[in-house]
């Protein structure tokens, strides 16, 4: 092993490793709950969890290969990756496989694949790419060019129809916006013009996605439609309590009242099971978590690393947020799984893929602070 690579290892991120791993067991474990339902006195089991560890597997060979090469090297891949993916996200309409109604997947054959999950790293990477070379705040031209790039996926991805992916998209962009920082005559417009447009976007919803806007604002005017995921969410995590219900003893996830319980709402189970401290514990190592991406973000020496780690921290944090608010009722149901917890093998693969990548950029500072 060169000098080089053992000054890697010695410098590797550890905590993050560590909660990242707890997470997916954590979500493995909670995943074999949700995925069982009760049969008279006895109980089965859906392969959920099974198929999340296989996904897991998969995704600590990705994270490792994400470690261990230079990142610099995305910065001349940035391009290439967007018209790849611009191209996936183009032959989905026409040879993508529909699941729940909804054309988002390309069929490999051994496995499906969600072109969105993709585009959302495109964006984290030639989103740093763009910003690192910028050395004053954004001005209106600047703001114009890199939206232009970043609402070509987006768009695509809402028109499957995936409103949670698109806005996640979205969301990282705006994020790493924030964190490069814009001229305040930028500012000001955009704190005008933001909320003035978003009633506009009513127009552009699908009729399920407006019911569902509507079902948040009150869940009880459509309890056994749009309503329904709101209503068992709230009902679930709070008949658990402080304590929690135990494991695998959940009413609301066992008797099948809760839906997506796999999936969107896979938090609800833990809570019913875990109560509000098993929750509190959750957010606890969740926030933990992202202060090791915010850290990473902070220390590195050249800006394309930074832009790297700070994407990945706006990727992680607007999921984590919308998807807690969403099962709270907080927020309308949109689709975004909770990082690690809910399942889906595109999104456990790009989760993995991204910590490899933060990790990679906590290791290098230290080379470029040498050079």
């Amino acid at each position: 092993m060169s000098p080089i690579d053992r000054r890697l290892l010695f410098h590797v991120n550890w905590p993050l490793l560590g909660l990242t791993m707890l997470l997916f067991l954590c979500g493995v474990m909670n995943l074999y709950s949700a995925s069982g339902f009760r049969l008279g006195e006895g109980m089965s089991v859906d392969s959920f969890y099974q198929k999340q560890l296989v996904w897991g597997l998969m995704g600590l060979c990705g994270m490792t290969c994400m470690t261990f090469f230079d990142y610099e090297h995305l910065r001349t891949a940035a391009w290439p990756l967007f018209w790849i993916t611009v191209a996936l996200l183009a032959a989905v309409p026409f040879a993508g496989k529909t699941i729940y109604g909804a054309r988002r997947w390309l069929d490999l054959g051994f496995m499906s694949f969600q072109p969105s999950e993709m585009a959302k790293i495109c964006i984290l990477i030639i989103g740093a790419r763009i910003l690192s070379m910028e050395k004053e705040r954004l001005g209106f031209l600047k703001l114009f060019c890199i939206l232009a790039v970043g609402l070509v996926p987006a768009g695509m991805v809402i028109l499957q129809p995936d409103l949670g992916s698109g806005l996640s998209i979205l969301m990282l962009l705006g994020g790493l916006i924030l964190y490069r920082g814009l001229t305040p005559r930028v500012f000001k417009t955009a704190l005008v013009a933001i909320p003035s447009l978003l009633p506009l976007a009513w127009f552009g919803l699908h009729d399920y996605q407006k019911r569902r806007i509507l079902s948040f604002l009150d869940p009880a005017t459509d309890p056994l439609g749009a309503g329904y995921h709101i209503i068992q969410s709230e009902i679930a995590i709070g008949s658990g309590q402080f304590w929690g219900k135990g494991f695998l003893a959940g009413t609301q996830s066992q008797l099948r009242f809760l839906p997506e319980k796999h999936t969107d709402f896979a938090v609800a189970v833990f809570g019913e099971e875990w109560g509000f401290l098993g929750m509190m514990l959750l957010l606890t190592t969740f926030c933990v978590f992202l202060y090791q991406l915010m850290v990473i973000a902070r220390d590195p020496r050249d800006l394309f690393g930074s832009y790297l780690a700070a994407g990945i921290f706006f990727y992680f944090f607007w999921q984590i947020l919308i998807n807690m608010g969403m099962v709270l009722g907080l927020m309308p149901v949109v689709g975004i799984p909770l990082p690690f917890i809910s399942y889906g093998g595109s999104a456990t693969l790009v989760n993995f893929c991204l910590i490899g990548l933060a990790l990679n950029v906590s290791m290098r500072r230290f080379l470029f602070k040498q050079g």
